[in-house]
């Protein structure tokens, strides 16, 4: 029997979140996901991992778009099927992107970011030093009032398998395209959903970083 594998690093300090580095758009259009984008499918699979080292080499716009895209976009207009599945078609969890210039939420329908806090909210997706280095985090967080017909604990389900489903799809767009990421469950809650700008019936659940791998 192997030992437990521990990841040993110090946990960056917590501090508030920073000024915008630049201007914020209200809105910011992402361009269409290339169908034929990437590696086959057994090749990302291959590459999979998890990396805690990233350059500060910003996301292109149009990677940034796939990567979304890739994560929980729609995938079939006709019936507004995602990328990812949700149970009974909820689509109760959101994306919410932390960049240097302000934090976003994804809008799978339109592909679009809407704007929530003007903001750099890197620093405050957790507690590991690398989060406000890398260019991106992602934050998938829990619509509460998505699901209150639902018992509490399918509904706790339905959300883990929904947001392991979105942490999935971005890490083997990331794999196929040569980018680094890391799936995070180590957050502060509450601070990270007041810098978030969310509302009560909101949680975030988990966190991703995402980025170009550090030159070594």
């Amino acid at each position: 029997m192997t030992e437990l594998q521990r990841i040993d690093y110090e946990p960056a300090p917590l501090l508030p979140f920073a000024p915008a580095s630049a201007e914020s758009a209200e809105f910011i259009a992402l361009p269409r996901a290339r169908s034929d984008a990437g590696a086959p499918l057994m090749t990302a699979l291959a590459r999979r991992k998890s990396t805690r080292t990233y350059a500060d080499t910003p996301i292109a716009l149009d990677t940034l778009g796939e990567l979304l895209w890739a994560a929980n976009g729609v995938n079939r207009p006709e019936t507004g099927g995602h990328t990812a599945p949700s149970a009974h078609g909820f689509h109760d969890i959101d994306i919410y992107v932390a960049l240097a210039h302000g934090v976003y939420r994804y809008e799978p329908a339109l592909h679009h970011l809407v704007l929530k806090h003007r903001a750099d909210a890197r620093n405050m997706t957790g507690y590991q030093d690398f989060v406000s280095k890398a260019p991106l985090d992602l934050v998938y967080v829990l619509r509460g009032s998505q699901v209150l017909d639902t018992p509490p604990q399918q509904r706790e389900l339905f959300a883990a398998i929904a947001a392991g489903a979105i942490c999935q799809n971005v890490s083997l767009y990331c794999a196929s395209e040569g980018l680094a990421t890391v799936v995070r469950g180590w957050i502060n809650h509450r601070l990270l959903a007041d810098a978030l700008r969310l509302n009560e019936d909101e949680t975030p659940l988990l966190a991703q970083t995402v980025g170009m791998p550090a030159a070594h």
